[in-house]
């Protein structure tokens, strides 16, 4: 089991988990981070930093948002990342689930 970020995080992308994350697991996408579940430790601590409640351990990821365990294995699927989130910088690639979303705030 690992951490997965679902939609909340679409366009918000604050990356306060991307500090605290102590195995490096999460990479900023276009629109949204991503946790490489090859990387993640499980420790949960990205959970508590996150300030829009996007990140859940796997097995309590709400009915509703259980596909975004496979947007964020598509993602690492599709991309080449580097092996730090936090030096890597910005990807600029979504899910295309994640590029079909309208914008935050409706536009």
């Amino acid at each position: 089991m690992v951490y997965v970020v679902t939609e909340a995080c679409v366009d918000v992308q604050d990356k306060s988990c991307m500090q605290e994350c102590p195995a490096d697991c999460i990479f900023e996408g276009g629109r949204m981070t991503y946790i490489n579940p090859d990387l993640c430790i499980d420790c949960g601590a990205c959970v508590p930093s996150c300030p829009v409640d996007a990140i859940f351990y796997e097995a309590e990821i709400p009915g509703d948002q259980e596909h975004y365990i496979g947007v964020n294995e598509r993602f690492f699927a599709e991309t080449t990342t580097p092996k730090s989130g936090r030096k890597g910088g910005k990807i600029d690639y979504d899910v295309d689930l994640i590029t079909a979303l309208a914008p935050r705030g409706g536009s």
